[in-house]
């Protein structure tokens, strides 16, 4: 490099050395761009390997890459190796005590991974927030809702409060509420749900459904429906037979009570 600068001047050196940074530094954002995608693909190679594993370890890889990059293309113009870690290890330093959320957001996603609450697909409920886990990077958490709108949670946030995994076992309870007029058949009532909840095998037949009599209401008595069903088939089931004993009460007679009002015409 000396003889080049000796030969042509400096601004030839100067001008060789910006040529090789860029060469690094395009080839490492291939390299890392490449890496993460291979490690965020590997659950399709693999289903021993978790996918919300994968994205996250698929952002420290690539970012990892990037730091030694910078610290090649740096030692290009003359850095030192040793000089750029007690460089890095300072400004590490000053980094973290400037984003102290950032890397509580971090810790809480290795917490995440470690423990595992949910996993990408699942459909929970993170911070009061409802929807599908599509993504969990470094910082946040990634939500598709059911209306298909994308929300971003803070890892830290999510760690920090309760986390509820609608899809963590394979069955869900269907609890229903039916209302009924005192002056309807409660035993038919009772049987005509019983009788729908048997015939649709979305309902499973252990543990058995139920129905019983929840309590005795100013207007109304309250039949309460419990029963089992695989988690993916929880709302149409449940879809179905509000629909489907509405139909049947119609049928048998059964009224529905429903607020009256009655309008009283003052006499002059």
């Amino acid at each position: 490099m000396d003889a080049l600068a000796a030969e042509y001047g400096p601004w030839a050196a100067l001008a060789l050395n910006v040529v090789k940074a860029l060469v690094f530094l395009v080839i490492g954002f291939l390299i890392a761009g490449l890496a993460a995608r291979l490690v965020k693909t590997s659950p399709k190679r693999s289903k021993r390997i978790d996918p919300m594993l994968a994205s996250f370890l698929a952002a420290i890889v690539y970012y990892l890459i990037l730091v030694v990059v910078v610290i090649a293309v740096l030692q290009v113009f003359g850095f030192q190796a040793t000089s750029l870690v007690a460089v890095l290890g300072a400004a590490t330093l000053a980094i973290g005590l400037a984003l102290q959320g950032s890397l509580a957001n971090f810790a809480a996603g290795v917490m995440l991974i470690l423990f595992r609450p949910f996993k990408i697909g699942d459909f929970v409920d993170l911070s009061g927030h409802l929807g599908t886990a599509t993504d969990l990077n470094l910082f946040m958490t990634e939500l598709t809702t059911v209306d298909n709108v994308k929300i971003v949670v803070p890892n830290g946030q999510v760690w920090n409060s309760a986390i509820t995994n609608y899809s963590a076992y394979p069955t869900r309870r269907c609890d229903i509420t039916f209302e009924i007029d005192y002056g309807s058949d409660v035993d038919k009532a009772m049987e005509i749900i019983l009788d729908h909840a048997r015939k649709d095998s979305r309902f499973l037949d252990e543990p058995e459904p139920m129905v019983r009599v929840l309590g005795l209401g100013e207007s109304a008595v309250e039949l309460t429906f419990r029963g089992w069903t695989n988690a993916e088939d929880l709302w149409e089931a449940r879809w179905a037979m509000l629909k489907q004993v509405k139909q049947e009460f119609d049928q048998a007679g059964i009224s529905i009570p429903f607020p009256h009002r009655v309008m009283v015409e003052k006499k002059a």
